[in-house]
């Protein structure tokens, strides 16, 4: 075919491995005759036309992994790329590994889907040539999920047609209905050209290892598909509603019968950034009692997230809340409060200390030590129980929540593995056996909550993942306490941090992109193991721990998923700091965790979180030459979704260029304008932060800094 032989001559000439050259072939050669795939062609006959190497290389140069909870990555066409193919290919795996643990009898799935829509922001198709992807909503991927269980003879209980529903409803709806399993459509807080299918267990949770291994090597064994139309589905009774009353039983894990209004008038400006948090989030606190505004430009569900700043609907990010800040700031609000798409992140910003003039902006840390010590209060004002509570959190969470923790007398569980499904496991364990990571003699009342640093909470036992709504509505109430002594959550974490010592720390990621950035993040992992620093960021490695160890205090590994989940470095240093480095399990990034303690009393909170930076970033610059990337440290103040290709590419061919021209605004503004479309929308606005630090340091970058100032409020 001269498709493949042009796809041949242009692999060749990306200089990647000629494995994976032979990959991409055998899998476009798939693509291009198969029947399964001949809604694809045109679009892939198009790709190829435009010699879009590059980017057919890393569609097709392997399938889509199945990882801990699922498939999850950018929309496209291909099999490394989320699609109908792959989804049903992950469900069918799905169905046949619940048929082999469950045998022939009625079985039922809960599957759900939140609101993101596939638009193609980032380009990467061919415009106006078709394709089955384009435009695809969540909703559409619930279908073919749907039609994919019931050819297994699955009943799936669904939502009514096309309404979204929040991860956290899901893992309620599994446990409520007595379902075996469900399945969620989502990428949580990822841009809207990504999606995913993520599995739940009978326990509401994501499976965890050797269990997600068994289940990913039954996806791998899947060759073909059968999918049942939902017609022929509902004629056979396979398709059945979710039952009546379940948001209620949802509501009410929260808000029981009798339980007492929020008290104190506290007013709260809510944004659900086009997500199912309108539907979960802001009935809970009007429920109980707070004076609620949801910000108008991003209330209704919308799939592109049109109003998010750069589309990135991710609460962990403060800018998603700056205009729902406007609004708290117009109506006399206390709180502004986040969710992401899927409602299981929480973001947070309070007024400042007093509630005077500004507002401050909480990281997931700050999120969960505040929404510790709210739990604690608000079990001992429910009375004593004749034992301590329990917290549980993971090891790269701030050590800011053991503190708070030992304040209240609770006991801690915190070296559980990244990700919330450890924490849902620990749970369940409880549950079973009295006993969890090591730790006897636990039932599961004596549960109080469990966070960790990524903006998750869970203050309930019955659910098993992560659920903004629980922590949004303790924030409140701790919140309304406060504002009845003058007193805002910024006062409330300032004598927290005073009486037990501050704990400064700094999330820094390293965004990659592509077949090249994957193998920069196993070779930083790798170089990490191979070499390990005896000093990062001037202070003396005291002690490392590789978490893929089996002497260490995770034991030994129980699957590839396990090592895969795994797949962190802790370095103690001298002073009591702490530095985590891992690959993220959703995301093409490797992600660098911080944290510096401080002493109880410590007066200057800024110049410890300087440090904690100051440490990151040094950490993140030796990651990057381990790998041949070399970066000035204020290029780390760019933001995301720029990848550290376009920051590179952005430092060593777009500025040289600027400083040419630096002395004439105008052509230095004409220069940028062609410059900054090849690093994707909102480029001047993500570089900025960057080429500001840069002037700081030296004014040669001032105009520079200026001329994108201009461009990005044009």
């Amino acid at each position: 075919m001269t498709e493949l032989a042009a796809a041949r001559a242009g692999f060749a000439g990306l200089g990647a491995a000629p494995e994976v050259q032979a990959a991409a072939l055998a899998h476009l050669e798939r693509w291009l005759r198969e029947p399964p795939f001949r809604a694809y062609g045109m679009q892939l006959r198009a790709l190829i036309a435009a010699g879009r190497w590059a980017t057919l290389l890393d569609c097709f140069y392997r399938v889509l992994p199945f990882g801990t909870g699922g498939r999850r990555g950018r929309v496209g066409v291909g099999p490394n790329r989320f699609n109908p193919y792959t989804l049903a290919a992950s469900v069918q795996g799905h169905a046949a590994w619940l048929r082999a643990r469950h045998g022939p009898g009625p079985l039922k799935v809960v599957v759900a889907g939140d609101t993101r829509q596939f638009h193609d922001l980032g380009g990467e198709l061919i415009p106006d040539v078709p394709s089955p992807v384009t435009g695809l909503r969540s909703w559409d991927f619930v279908e073919v999920a749907a039609e994919t269980y019931a050819a297994a003879g699955i009943t799936v209980l669904l939502p009514p047609v096309g309404e979204p529903r929040s991860t956290p409803e899901l893992s309620h709806a599994i446990r409520a209905t007595g379902a075996v399993a469900g399945l969620v459509i989502s990428a949580s807080h990822n841009p809207p050209d990504d999606n995913g299918g993520k599995l739940y267990t009978a326990a509401g949770g994501q499976a965890v290892a050797p269990m997600d291994q068994e289940l990913a090597d039954e996806v791998e064994r899947v060759h073909t598909i059968d999918r049942m139309s939902l017609d022929r589905a509902r004629a056979a009774g396979l398709i059945e509603p979710w039952p009546p009353g379940l948001h209620r039983a949802w509501m009410e894990l929260y808000l029981p019968p009798g339980a007492p209004p929020v008290p104190g008038g506290l007013a709260v400006v809510f944004t659900p950034l086009h997500g199912t948090g309108g539907r979960t989030v802001a009935p809970l606190l009007r429920a109980a009692g707070v004076r609620l505004w949801v910000d108008p430009q991003a209330e209704a569900p919308d799939g592109a997230f049109p109003s998010v700043p750069h589309r990135c609907p991710n609460p962990e990010l403060p800018r998603t809340m700056d205009a729902a800040t406007r609004l708290a700031e117009a109506v006399g609000a206390d709180l502004v409060m986040a969710t992401d798409p899927d409602a299981d992140r929480l973001g947070l910003r309070a007024r400042g200390p007093g509630g005077g003039a500004g507002w401050r902006s909480f990281s997931g840390d700050e999120i969960g030590a505040l929404v510790t010590h709210a739990a604690l209060l608000d079990r001992a004002r429910r009375g004593p129980r004749g034992r301590p509570a329990l917290v549980l959190t993971t090891e790269v969470t701030s050590p800011l929540i053991a503190r708070v923790a030992a304040l209240h007398g609770a006991r801690v569980i915190d070296h559980l593995p990244v990700g919330f499904k450890h924490l849902g496991e620990a749970l369940g364990r409880i549950e079973a056996d009295g006993r969890a990571c090591g730790v006897d003699d636990l039932q599961l009342d004596d549960f109080a909550v469990a966070v960790e640093e990524s903006h998750g909470v869970l203050t309930t036992a019955v659910l098993r993942d992560k659920d903004a709504a629980g922590g949004a509505l303790a924030l409140a109430r701790l919140a309304a306490a406060e504002k009845a002594h003058g007193r805002t959550l910024s006062d409330t974490l300032a004598a927290l941090e005073a009486e037990v010592g501050p704990v400064a720390t700094c999330l820094l990621s390293t965004p990659l992109r592509g077949f090249l950035g994957r193998q920069r993040i196993q070779g930083i992992q790798a170089s990490l193991r191979a070499d390990p620093p005896a000093a990062l960021g001037g202070r003396r490695v005291s002690s490392i721990s590789d978490r893929q160890s089996p002497d260490g205090p995770l034991g030994p590994l129980r699957s590839a998923t396990d090592a895969s989940s795994r797949d962190a470095l802790v370095f103690h240093l001298d002073g009591g700091a702490r530095v985590v480095v891992r690959p993220s399990g959703t995301e093409p990034k490797n992600k660098v965790y911080v944290a510096v303690p401080g002493a109880p009393g410590a007066a200057d909170r800024g110049a410890l979180q300087a440090e904690a930076r100051a440490l990151g970033e040094a950490v993140v610059l030796e990651c990057l030459r381990r790998v041949q990337v070399e970066l000035p440290a204020w290029a780390l103040s760019m933001e995301e979704p720029l990848t550290i290709e376009d920051r590179v590419a952005f430092v060593t061919g777009a500025l040289p260029g600027a400083l040419e021209r630096a002395e004439r605004p105008a052509e230095l503004r004409r220069w940028l304008r062609e410059a900054l479309p090849a690093f994707g929308p909102g480029a001047a606005a993500l570089a900025l932060p960057g080429l500001l630090r840069a002037a700081s340091e030296d004014p040669r970058w001032a105009p520079i800094a200026d001329a994108l100032s201009g461009i990005s409020t044009a």
